[in-house]
């Protein structure tokens, strides 16, 4: 049996669209759907991975360290109890680990190595979708994501999830490896506007912070992590490309991120 948690966030609902024809995935979420089995991370009781062969762990979402890792330990220690033959684990990029919300996923890592499970981890780069959310035009056609001249590697959602979905169904042949996932072509902002016939004036980190604390939509913890996120891609630590890792996995051309960026800024 294959189990996926987190199964409908943005991510895991890709994966689970994959294999929705087969009859033995268990779906995991905290509201599952008809034939879903409910798995909360933050309640203990409902972690019951009895007779599961294979988990696919889709990172707990955005929220405070201790939060994520404690979480992320409860799912581990549940999966080493249930005795699960292997515990795929989608991390981020090692080039993240300038983000403030780095740190709970080399942590989880570092849990996954000293476990007695099977394990692999998938670091994935940041979506060309996510960059569609924090880069794209204003109403006057302005991109103004503070991004300075820097660049990154961006990959499409979807190649992850094929990726996940290829590991986690036949996962032996990946035991003990860690996947760098980034994109083969990095993005900085002339190149999203040009894209787009738009206009790059990049605004400074601090008019960016004032506008998304003056929005009111963001959570208190996730205003460092976006501004993290364009600090680093301004400094140059996101742009990496990839090796050949992603291509291989796939097992063909990836999707070019451009791509992706712009039919998420297009709806």
């Amino acid at each position: 049996m294959l189990m996926i948690t987190g199964a409908t966030g943005a991510l895991g609902t890709l994966v689970t669209a994959r294999l929705a024809d087969r009859d033995d995935v268990v779906i995991g979420s905290r509201s599952p759907a008809p034939g879903g089995r409910r798995v909360d991370f933050d309640d203990p009781a409902t972690l019951d991975f009895t007779g599961v062969d294979t988990l696919l762990v889709i990172s707990a979402g955005a929220a405070e360290d201790d939060v994520v890792i404690t979480r992320h330990e409860a799912v581990i220690s549940a999966a080493e109890k249930a005795g699960v033959g292997h515990l795929v684990y989608t991390s981020l990029s090692g080039d993240g680990d300038h983000l403030t919300y780095a740190l709970a996923h080399r942590w989880t890592e570092r849990r996954l190595r000293g476990s007695s499970l099977e394990w692999t981890v998938l670091r994935n780069g940041l979506y060309a979708e996510f960059l569609a959310a924090v880069a794209a035009p204003g109403p006057d056609g302005t991109i103004a994501a503070p991004l300075g001249t820097g660049r990154l590697a961006a990959v499409a959602r979807e190649d992850l999830a094929d990726v996940a979905v290829r590991v986690a169904t036949d996962p032996a042949p990946h035991s003990g490896r860690t996947y760098e996932l980034v994109g083969e072509q990095a993005l900085g902002g002339a190149d999203l506007a040009a894209a787009l016939d738009a206009t790059y004036e990049p605004a400074t980190l601090a008019a960016t912070r004032e506008a998304i604390t003056a929005a009111g939509q963001a959570l208190p913890f996730q205003v460092p992590m976006l501004l993290s996120t364009y600090s680093a891609i301004a400094g140059g630590f996101l742009d990496r490309t990839d090796d050949g890792t992603l291509r291989s996995l796939l097992g063909r051309e990836p999707r070019p991120a451009i791509e992706a960026y712009m039919a998420s800024v297009r709806g």
